[in-house]
């Protein structure tokens, strides 16, 4: 059997292996590099277009971000902490457009306002109150918000359209929001790799067993799709970024960091409109309230994307319980990750989490009629004929061990690492792919620690992020400055008019 050696192995071709991929491959370009991908094509799982929001998440609009406290409180401590990643992830992108390594921004990304809308008394209060909580931070300062309804019909006029004018109302909306087509991102930033002889694209294997030996490197075998060839990859590190196939990959390398470790999988559908006309006179991202007992991507959102360059209008996800830890996987995914190592926290999440696997059955069982009903409490006019149910994407949360339940379940991501920063892996969803480039620099200086040490590292990484080493969170002038030059550099400024304020 053949063995080929590398300095490092990505497994899973989607945006967060593509970033660790680049920022690597910027640093010292003498790496040689191999990405190993089980299906046929470049970010077809959890980067596809149609398998993730497609919200460039700053906690703008996501309200789940923002819960609300049992004193009435509003926390927001995540909700900045998502706002500066993000702008982390837009000074990457403008640092490789200037450089030639990503097309014209708007082939991956596009301004479009960001608004939260609530109805009800209590929601309205909810909203105030969030507004009030982040406004006065100068990473929001340029939230606006209204509870006029004709205000918001001038901000989101399909949402508006019909509604009661005695019912009570409340949205915020910042313009500086953004649409990224993160598969389209992904597949750009692998192309720009494959052009440097260091750079190797396996699409079509599949992993099969993998082993560190004493000197710390790793054998990992792999399997070509419908053939019974193998071969091994011999590597320095090895990075596990195969969204929800992360985890039995993890728990196949052994690490101890790996033991406890469980999966909670969630699926999803959107409902796409199909009628021209409708999807015309909606250019905003409107995101609700999550209904009661949902997981975090449920959150109801009506919002325009621009996937592969053309425009379209979604609403949902609905959730659905499954067994699939991908979308392309097997359903007797979960079965398989149970080991005796997780299983006391898997069995304590399901016996707590009762609410939501009622919920995620009874979202599955819904009729087209009770889905656009969904819809039709964000825009009264929705017609049945108009909207067609699509699959979403697969997300795995997830589940960890505790002292006190014996087991919790977690709704953001995870990085675990192996002692001695050999391997990494990358578990959990939201808010994903938007902070792919903060998430990615962790992992380096986990891993790679010595050499981000150094100056000459350090030079580099400032240079393609500039707030490297500083917080956007506290520190006004800096944000200032890294936003002015974003917003230009990726044409968002220039651009905002087109998908923002008025009905085309």
């Amino acid at each position: 059997m053949s063995i080929k050696k590398v300095d490092v192995l990505l497994v899973g071709a989607g945006v967060m292996s593509a970033t660790l991929g680049k920022l690597l491959a910027l640093l010292d370009p003498s790496l040689k590099i191999t990405m190993v991908e089980r299906l046929s094509r470049v970010a077809s799982e959890s980067s596809h277009g149609l398998n993730n929001a497609g919200t460039g998440h700053a906690g703008y609009c996501e309200l789940n971000y923002t819960p609300q406290q049992a004193d009435g409180s509003v926390e927001i401590k995540r909700a900045l902490a998502i706002n500066a990643a993000y702008e982390v992830s837009l000074q990457f992108w403008s640092y490789l457009v200037e450089q030639g390594s990503l097309p014209s921004p708007e082939k991956f990304i596009n301004p479009i306002f960001h608004q939260s809308f609530v109805w009800g008394e209590e929601n309205v209060a909810f909203l105030r109150k969030r507004y009030q909580a982040l406004h006065p931070h100068h990473l929001f300062e340029e939230m606006e918000y209204s509870e006029d309804h004709a205000v918001l019909r001038e901000w989101m006029p399909l949402v508006m359209a019909h509604r009661d004018p005695k019912q009570p109302v409340a949205a915020t909306q910042v313009k500086h929001g953004t649409d990224v087509d993160f598969g389209m991102l992904t597949r750009k930033l692998v192309k720009a790799m494959t052009k440097h002889s260091t750079f190797d694209l396996k699409l079509g294997h599949t992993i099969t067993g993998m082993k560190q030996f004493p000197d710390g490197r790793w054998h990992v075998r792999l399997k070509e799709n419908h053939s019974e060839h193998s071969k091994t990859i011999e590597a320095g590190f090895v990075f596990l970024g195969a969204g929800g196939g992360a985890l039995p990959l993890l728990q196949k390398s052994g690490i101890p960091e790996s033991l406890g470790y469980g999966g909670f999988p969630v699926s999803g559908q959107w409902l796409i409109c199909k009628n021209p006309e409708v999807v015309r006179r909606h250019t905003s991202k409107v995101y609700g309230k999550a209904p009661l007992g949902a997981p975090p991507m449920s959150v109801p959102h009506l919002d325009t994307r621009i996937i592969d360059g053309e425009p379209a209008l979604l609403f949902g996800p609905f959730a659905s319980i499954t067994t699939k830890f991908l979308k392309e996987g097997s359903v007797l995914d979960l079965f398989s990750s149970l080991k005796s190592n997780n299983l006391k926290p898997m069995l304590a999440v399901a016996r707590d989490n009762l609410d939501l696997t009622r919920y995620l059955i009874t979202e599955a069982f819904k009729s087209h009629s009770e889905r656009v009903a969904s819809l039709q409490e964000f825009y009264a006019d929705a017609k049945e004929e108009d909207w067609e149910l699509a699959s979403a994407g697969q997300r795995v949360q997830i589940i960890k061990g505790c002292d006190t339940k014996g087991g919790r379940l977690e709704f953001g991501t995870e990085i675990v690492t192996s002692q001695d920063g050999t391997l990494a892996s990358l578990l959990g969803a939201s808010p994903g792919a938007s902070t792919s480039v903060q998430a990615m620099i962790e992992v380096i200086e986990r891993c790679f620690s010595d050499r981000v040490a150094t100056e000459h590292w350090q030079e580099k990484i400032k240079k393609m992020i500039p707030s490297y080493g500083e917080s956007l969170d506290e520190n006004e002038e800096l944000l200032h400055l890294v936003r002015e030059r974003t917003l230009a550099t990726l044409g968002l400024e220039h651009r905002a008019g087109k998908l923002g304020s008025k009905p085309r």
